[in-house]
């Protein structure tokens, strides 16, 4: 069966309901971009119903509605033989919707929106391999829709339907349409890239050898330090505060217990969390748990900048005073287009923090002459800057 087309299809809506064609084809080309109609997913017709449609498309004449276009939308497609996709164009959530956006804004309507489409089960879903990015490239936006287009398939043949298990399949598998790549490789290549091509020439140069080495996975490196923390936790039932008072071991303490979670005050002493007892029965998780600490989200952009430059120069295991790795970092970070213009006192804090938690696990030696990377802390930055070179984009928050 040949795909519809749409100068056809409007041809006959013109010749039949000729009110409805002018609106028809204004939806039409904002449904389908200029590409062929047979390439509309249930995706596309809901994203432009209850979020393009109310949001970017004003009505044609006096009196007219979105309700309304979306009727003569829901129209041509039925003419093309498109049932399915017709329907939701007249659907009582679409109604819903588009009046909720009329009557109540647009924060409301947005809202009534994602709450839709997540019941559609077309959505596919984040899975251990990959978060989405609220702001997609051209590759992730093409695997959202690779998937999305095959939960779509598999709900229409009445599929027993794992969305998550569909999901991690249809991107790690290799795909025959991308010679043999898989859409999570290509994923994960355009965001290093981004990654790399971030601010200011000086970063971009340090960072560009990175594209190759972190293309991979880091192999999980033993935390004996940590990990005899919270065994001795575990065993004894607790620890006294006053157990191993060496600025490391101090430090460590510290980090187990306000950064990590893995430990908790009861009285006096020091007890061993659920979520330690999870760290301790893991050393996945544990080697996770703090390589994501090194550059812990949450804290201000300039000062996770900061420390991503010191582990990208620390990387390689190269012996640094702390004076040099500072002025390193603040030449690094200060062409990153920040104001006021960077100081070697503004950097100053995140190094020595990033420094000390280094330290305490036992991935660095440091003391006042000298900073250096131990094999294990190599790693460690690399899983580091693998893990925050591969986060999805999030809208940043006026908040």
């Amino acid at each position: 069966m040949s795909a519809p087309d749409v100068t056809a299809l409007l041809a006959e809506l013109e010749r039949s309901q000729p009110d409805l064609a002018e609106e028809a084809r204004t939806a039409v080309e904002w449904l389908t971009g200029g590409e062929p109609l047979e390439t509309v997913t249930q995706l596309d017709v809901c994203e432009f119903l209850w979020y393009t449609l109310p949001i970017k498309v004003g009505p044609l004449r006096p009196g007219g509605d979105h309700e309304r276009l979306s009727r003569s939308l829901g129209r041509l497609l039925q003419l093309g033989g498109m049932e399915r996709y017709a329907a939701l164009c007249v659907s009582p959530t679409t109604v819903q919707i588009l009046r909720t956006y009329a009557q109540e804004g647009e924060d409301a309507g947005t809202s009534a929106y994602q709450k839709a489409l997540e019941a559609t089960g077309v959505l596919p879903p984040d899975v251990p391999e990959l978060q989405w990015s609220m702001i997609m490239g051209p590759e992730e936006l093409g695997a959202h829709v690779a998937c999305s287009a095959a939960l779509e398939l598999a709900i229409v043949a009445g599929d027993d339907l794992d969305r998550t298990a569909l999901t991690r399949r249809w991107l790690t598998e290799p795909r025959p349409e991308l010679g043999g790549d898989s859409w999570l490789n290509r994923v994960h290549g355009e965001r290093l890239n981004r990654w790399v091509l971030g601010r200011g020439p000086a970063r971009r140069e340090l960072a560009q050898p990175f594209e190759v080495r972190l293309y991979a996975p880091v192999t999980p490196q033993p935390l004996p330090a940590l990990r005899k923390l919270l065994s001795l936790a575990a065993s004894e039932g607790s620890l006294p505060l006053r157990l191993a008072p060496s600025p490391p071991a101090l430090r460590l303490r510290e980090l187990a217990e306000r950064e990590l979670g893995a430990i908790s005050r009861d009285g006096a002493r020091l007890a061993i969390t659920d979520y330690g007892r999870h760290l301790l029965g893991s050393p996945e998780a544990m080697w996770e748990a703090v390589t994501r600490l090194l550059l812990a989200r949450g804290e201000h952009e300039f000062e996770v900048s900061a420390r991503e430059a010191a582990l990208m120069l620390l990387a390689d295991g190269v012996l640094m005073s702390p004076a040099e790795l500072r002025e390193r970092v603040a030449e690094v970070v200060g062409g990153e287009g920040w104001h006021p213009a960077t100081t070697l006192d503004d950097v100053a804090a995140p190094v020595a923090d990033l420094v000390s938690q280094l330290t305490a696990l036992g991935l660095a030696f440091s003391d006042d002459l000298a900073v250096r990377m131990a094999r294990p802390g190599q790693y460690a930055a690399l899983s580091a800057l693998r893990a925050h070179a591969l986060r999805p984009r999030k809208y940043v928050s006026s908040g």
